[in-house]
This record gives C-alpha cells, structure tokens and sequence, in this order.
C-alpha cells in the first residue's frame, strides 16, 4: 500500500498513536513487527517511563521494525513511514504537524501521558485521527479515545487475553470507546484495510447528489432502518457523509459490500444505535475559529445590545451544539463584553443548546472538558471561567447557569422562537441543499427583528439573501432582514415541517377541505356557526400536547418562553393550569363530559371567569384516546344586594372556619421547623463525617495512583533490563563459541589472581573444572613444568608487561606461554589473561632443523 493513501489534499501527515504502559513492550514489538515499510503513516509511541533514567525504550524498537526509530524532540515536523518515542519526564503532544514536548503537570503517579497525546490527536486531525492503546495497568488513555471518537476518528484497543496487563486495554473497551479489538499483531492490518477503504474527510468528494443517490438502493434500506429505530431521517443528509460513515462501521465490521451491512444492521439493533451515533459526530472546541469571536466581543455583541436597550434579556441559541464548547464559548464573550459596560445593567443572557445526540449533551451538561483545552482557551478565561481538578477543568456554575442544553431534531421539532442570536455553524454542511433550503427560512422565522445568524467558514445563505443581509461575509454573519418579498410570504409553510415524509400525529382535516355537500345550503350554514358561533376548543392526544384548535383560544392559552411546546399545561394560562391538572384525570374515566365553573383565568385584560368542559373521546376511532377542551366565558357576577346577603349569610361560619386553619397551619409550620433543624443538625454531622472519609479516601487514591504509577516503570525497567540480559546472554554464548572453536587454551584471572573463565582446551594442560571457578591459580595442579607461573603473573599485573615463554610440559609437549593485562571496555585492569599455544611441532621441526645444519 502506497503512502498516498496517509495524506490529504493539503499533504498532511497522518499520525497513528500508540499508548502503553506495563507489559507494552512486548506489544509494542508485535505491533510494528507487522507493519509495512511503506505504510505512508507516522507512529507517536507514548509508554510509561521511569522520569529518572535513560530510556532504551527506541534501541529496543528498533529491533523490531525496518522504519527508523527516534527518540521524539520538539519542534520535530511530523514525516511518514518514522517511529517517534517519547523520551523520559515529558508528555508528548501533535500541534500543526510537529512534536510538541512539555514538562507534566502532574506530581510522579498522577501523570496520563497517554490521555494527552490522543486528545491533542483528536484536536489536530479530527476525522482522520487514529489511536492504539496496548497493554497496562489503570486507565491512562481512555478518555483520550473518547475525544478521538468524539470527532469520528479511529480508536483500536488490543484484545485484553493477549495483554500482560489488562487494565487499560479493558477500561477502554468498558467505556465504548474501542471500534477495533484484537491481538496487537492483527492491528497494522486492520489499520490499513481502514485507511484504504475509508476515504480521507479531506478529499473532495462527489457533490452531485442526484448522482451520488442513484442506485443505492442498500444506503436507503440504511437510511430507512435508521429512521424506524431512531425516529430520525437522513435521507436528505448529503449522501457523501453518509458513505464515509457507514464505510467506516463496514470497515471495523470487515464487510466488504454495503448491501451486506445493510443485511448485518437488519439482524443487530445495537449496530443500527452505534451507527446512529456515528452520524451525529461533530467537531468542535472552543472559541474555533478566533476571528469570529474576536469581531463578536469587540463589534456584533456591543451593537446587538445597543439595539436591545428596552429588552435587557437576550436569547441566544447554538444549533448543533455536541459537547458544548461553543455554547460556553459564547456565553464567556456575553459575561466579557458586559462587563465592559461603561453603566450598570440589566442585560442578561439566555443560551438554548441543542442537539441530536444524547451522549454530546450528557457530556456538555457535565461541563468537563480535559487539560488539553488550555490550547484553546486562554490562561485568563481558564482562571476566571473554570475551576482545575485533577486532570480536568470544569466549567464555573456562573457560566454553567447560562446556558440550557437540550435534546432537539432541527429538522423535525419546533424551533426556539424570540432569539436574538442563532449560532448555526459547521451544521448546513453535513445536509443536502432540499434541507438547507428549509432550514434557513426556519432560523429566519426563529430570530426577532434586528437578530444575528452565525453560520460555519464553509456555509452561506445561499439564495435566501432577501432574508438574511450579511454584516461580515467572511466570517459568515448575517443580520436578519425583516422586509420579506410577498413572493415569499408563505415561506415558513413551505418549509415547516421540513421533512414531510414522517408524521407523528394524526392529521385533521381543514375546515376548507371540498366535499360533495360543498354547494349544500345546510353544510354552508354549519360550518359558519361553527366558525363565528361556536366556543373555543382543543383536542388533546394523549400525552396532551395539542393537536386541533377551534375558535380563539389566545384568551386561554399563550405560547411559553424557551423551547416551542404545545403541551396543554405549559401554554394554558395562570388560574387555568392547576384545575385541568384534575379534570383530564377525571374526564379520562368517564364517558360523560366533566363540567368546571367560574374557573378565574388570569388575561392580559384581567381575570377573566371561564366555564370548562373536559370530554374524552372514545368513538369515531380517529378520535379514540383524545380529549377536548372546550372554554366559555362567563360574565363577571354583580356586585348589588344579592352578593352581599349571601356574603352575610356565610360570613361567621367562613371566619371561623379560616381561623381554625390558620392555627392547623401554624401548628404544622412549628413542627416543619422543628424538625428540619433536626435534619439539619444531622446532616451537618453526616457532612462531616463524610468530608473526612472523602479526605481520607483522595488520600489513599493518591498513594494508589502514584503505587500504581510506580509499579508500571519498574514493570517497564524490568521489561527492558530483561531485554538486556537476552541480549548480554546471547553474547556470551557467542564469545565461549568463538574461544572453544579457536582451539587455544586461555585461562582468564581476576586482580586476585583467581580463576574467572577459561576454554576447554585448558582442561588438558591444567587441572581445572567448573567447580574451580573463583579458586585461586595457585591450588591448581599443572602438567607445566612451570614453577614462577604464578610469580610472572603477578609480575605482569604489576607492571602491565607482558610476560611470554616456552614451557615444556610432563607429557613432552611445549606451550608458549603468554601472560598479558585483562584491559575492560573503560580501560580497567581487571586481572591477566594466560594463552597457551601448543607448539610441540614447531620444536620438532626446529630440532630436525638443528641436526641438519651440525656437521
């Protein structure tokens, strides 16, 4: 496979990063073992190591792989097909395609080097991001995945069975966030099956929808399965998201066909809920792009409450919201800006966040973002907008109370109304231009007069320009333009709600609808007292949200503030709520109508009283399950004669009656007290204890951790001085097979002049065996007929001479003798080294030699 398929249009490198702790090294071999020299990726290798020594964490590595293995230095731009380490007491980071070092934060035992290094991979390339995680104890590195499957990138754990240690590889796994599992020696393959099938976000893709949807008949049966189990239509999603994500699912699922994911999604609901997740993946962080939150603080929030001096409460709302970065972003530039107010104030700032996900807005209601956040945010905002904690910043409770996250389809549930600012960024995107063209005049109709839309660097709008003015074209903001063409008068019809093939609610038919008694004289006149005559009503479903109007109910019932709802109970009026509470439960169980009188109703012109009656339905069947509502004005009753007789007639009994409640009250009130001080006094006893256990319990967790800590570096120095004594092992044996193949004795002497080693052939001149090791040369018996052996080689280790001779020996056969220093590698003397060469043939040849030579 060619490097080409590691780059995007801009040439970027993409990074693999690689987290381990106890027990990795042996991972760490098999891994790169198994990946080939062209692969067109970079490895960041992030392993827990003793910050007090010298690693040898990349010689080892080296071993193990053909691609060149280096110790990771700042600044190092990032290349393809090289191996990085993490060198000693430093936490390693990717930032604009280079090595980024720094000194931990965190004490010795606290430190999650793996954690930073695949959040800062998570920031740096988004989609196209890749992590392993290999054998360890703890957690280190799990919430790093999580960020990289937060912004679809690839997470890969190894198969806990075949870790040494299987903390980390299961902590992961038991957080959702592994896409592949396996043993490491299978995971460069599925790497690169993922590379090559995914298509790289950056790439270009086909922009021709009509195209891009023909014949796809196995993504509409995804598509379709989707929306059953969801609820949630994608089908006018642009169609090239849609196939990178679904290839990504078919890749991690090794299936090769779309047709037959979309037969696995049909037998596996868990599949159908993953992929779902798959799709609301957003990218995200804070203060993204700093032009446009600059021009907002200094420009576009001053003039926007310039305007709004007579409404001091402003609403905003951040479509797409994921985890809430932009929300809070946008609410620190609201505190900023009004803190630069030259008068007191009373502009305060309402944030409606929503999304699609449920996971992302768990997440942003926690609040909780990781260490990692301090590139974006400022040492200011961090000090004045989050509280730190251990490895994480959270969110101040000032800042918190701002903004309100909620679950909401854009696409299908009614939009937030009365805003003055609408963030919609980085959302029009991902949707096909059908949607886009629905969506916009939807915002339009969300903002009041004079109202922003902030959209992505990539989004415009499009052709609704007689909607929305722009104030700063580049960076995509747009005053809301309230003139509409009458050519457009009927736009919000058009275009709510956007998706018209789901409906949730049984659908009545208008009172306009042409029938064949249209022309009848009888129909025409019902159908006028109906309109003119009859009293206002509702039909409820059953969960009472309403789902047919008669009449003007605006005296009864009144929209909300904050999220659109038509639940009887939020839009009824003040006096009206709390009886209807009672009388749609009572209604409920009976088939005859229920009747409230002189209910007093709260109206913009007064208290206004009302007659009530509640009816369930139980026939015709399109109705079955329903409840009307229907209300009457009643005229307020004359104050004359009559009403003060009754008033007289009751007055005693009614005062009575009033005082002796007021004295239950009282009585009631008095034991309240006393006993919430009780509760009270206990529960400050119970905080107590409970502070001190807390105390006591970090304390552990902190000897724990930095226990744990510990133990994972001696396991790491184990690891490698195990390696170490492989390798010293294997040049021993070596050396005695280089000594014994050379047939010459060699008798090797420490300082004391005691046997450290010697070859086989000295067993035949000296009586030496393996059991003589560390004895001293003089206890040993020699066939040499050598007396000042031991006196020449002290001679020689004093004086470092060497020291040669020729010695005959009992059994007839001469030697030379040669005595010299044992000189270590750090130039050391260490004992002597005796060789002994047998040279019995050459005192032959030098006799015969001799002889000849005498007359």
């Amino acid at each position: 496979m060619g490097a080409s398929v590691a780059h995007n249009s801009t040439g970027a490198t993409r990074v693999v990063g690689i987290g381990a702790s106890a027990g990795g090294l042996v991972a760490l071999e098999e891994f790169l073992g198994q990946i080939p020299r062209n692969s067109g990726l970079a490895y960041v290798v992030v392993q827990h190591l003793d910050p007090t020594q010298k690693a040898l964490l990349p010689e080892l590595l080296q071993r193990a792989t053909a691609m060149p293995v280096r110790e990771a230095e700042q600044g190092t731009r990032v290349e393809p097909d090289r191996v990085y380490v993490i060198p000693p007491n430093t936490e390693l980071s990717v930032l604009d395609g280079a090595l980024k070092l720094a000194r931990p934060a965190e004490p010795r035992g606290q430190r999650l080097p793996v954690n930073v290094l695949f959040s800062s991979l998570a920031s740096e390339q988004g989609e196209r991001a890749i992590a392993v995680l290999l054998s360890g104890m703890g957690s280190d590195g799990t919430l790093g995945l999580q960020a990289i499957k937060a912004v679809g990138g690839l997470t890969v754990v190894q198969e806990p069975e075949s870790a040494q240690f299987d903390s980390m590889p299961k902590s992961a796994i038991a957080a959702g966030c592994a896409d592949i599992v396996a043993p490491p020696a299978e995971l460069p393959a599925r790497i690169q099956a993922y590379v090559a099938r995914v298509r790289d976000p950056d790439t270009p893709g086909r922009e021709d929808e009509a195209a891009a949807a023909a014949g796809t008949t196995p993504l509409q049966q995804v598509v379709r399965l989707l929306r059953q189990r969801t609820g949630h239509d994608f089908s006018l999603y642009k169609p090239s998201t849609l196939h990178r994500r679904v290839e990504r699912r078919m890749v991690i699922h090794g299936l090769p066909s779309l047709a037959l994911y979309a037969e696995f999604l049909e037998r596996n609901v868990q599949e159908v809920d993953l992929l779902f997740k798959e799709l609301l993946i957003g990218v995200t962080s804070f203060f993204r792009d700093p032009a446009v939150w600059e021009y907002l603080a200094e420009t576009a929030l001053p003039e926007l409450l310039t305007r709004r001096t007579t409404e001091p409460s402003l609403r905003a709302w951040v479509v797409g919201c994921s985890t809430g970065e932009e929300a809070y972003s946008l609410a620190m530039i609201f505190s900023e800006v009004v803190e630069r107010l030259p008068q007191p104030h009373e502009f305060t700032l309402q944030i409606f966040a929503s999304d699609l996900s449920p996971d992302a807005i768990a997440t942003a209601r926690r609040g909780i973002y990781p260490l990692s956040i301090s590139a974006q945010v400022s040492p200011d905002r961090l000090t004045r907008f989050f509280s730190a904690h251990e490895g994480h910043y959270q969110i101040n409770p000032g800042i918190r109370g701002m903004v309100l996250f909620a679950q909401h389809d854009v696409v299908l549930d009614p939009p937030f109304t009365k805003i003055d600012l609408i963030a919609c960024r980085n959302l029009l995107i991902y949707f096909g231009t059908q949607l886009q063209r629905k969506l916009l005049p939807l915002l339009h109709y969300s903002l009041r007069p004079g109202g922003l839309l902030l959209l992505g660097g990539a989004e415009t709008v499009g052709q609704f320009h007689s909607l929305f003015a722009p104030i700063e074209s580049k960076l995509r903001l747009y005053l809301r333009q309230d003139q509409i063409p009458v050519a457009g008068a009927n736009f919000l019809l058009n275009s709510f709600p956007p998706l018209s093939s789901t409906s949730k609610e049984n659908r009545v038919s208008p009172p306009n609808a042409q029938t064949p008694l249209a022309d009848n004289l009888q129909t025409a006149a019902d159908q006028v007292l109906l309109q003119v005559y009859a009293p206002a009503a509702v039909v409820l479903n059953g969960d009472g949200d309403i789902v047919y109007i008669s009449g003007h109910t605006g005296k009864y019932l009144e929209p909300a503030a904050g999220k659109a709802s038509w639940n009887i109970f939020a839009m009824a009026r003040e006096g009206l709520r709390g009886p209807l509470v009672g009388a749609l439960k009572q209604a409920a169980a009976r088939h005859e109508p229920l009747h409230l009188h002189h209910v007093e109703v709260a109206t913009p012109a007064g208290v206004q009283l009302v007659d009530v009656t509640v009816q369930a339905f139980h026939e015709p069947a399109a109705l079955r399950g329903m409840m009307m509502i229907v209300f009457r004005d009643r005229a307020l009753a004359p104050t004359g004669g009559r009403r003060r007789k009754a008033k007289g007639a009751g007055a005693v009994r009614q005062e009575a009656e009033i005082q002796q409640y007021r004295e239950e009250v009282e009585a009631l009130r008095e034991e309240a007290r006393a006993s919430r001080e009780e509760l009270q006094s206990a529960n400050e006893k119970l905080q107590s204890t409970n502070e001190e256990l807390q105390s006591t319990n970090e304390e552990l967790m902190t000897s724990k951790e930095e226990m744990q800590s510990m133990n994972e570096e001696l396991q790491t120095i184990n690891a490698e001085l195990q390696t170490k004594l492989d390798d010293l092992a294997r040049a021993q044996s070596d050396m005695q097979n280089v000594l014994n193949s050379i047939e010459i004795a060699i008798l090797f002497l420490d300082q004391n002049l005691n046997v450290r080693r010697y070859t086989a052939r000295v067993e035949t001149i000296i009586k030496v065996r393996e059991r003589d090791i560390g004895r001293p040369l003089s206890d040993l018996n020699t066939s040499l007929r050598y007396p000042d052996l031991l006196d020449d080689a002290r001679q020689t280790l004093r004086t470092l001479a060497f020291s040669e001779k020729q010695i005959l020996a009992d059994d007839g056969r001469w030697f030379s003798v040669r005595i010299m220093p044992y000189r270590r590698l750090d130039n050391v003397i260490d004992g002597v080294v005796i060789t002994l060469v047998d040279i019995t043939e050459t005192k032959k040849l030098e006799a015969a030699l001799r002889q000849q030579s005498d007359p």
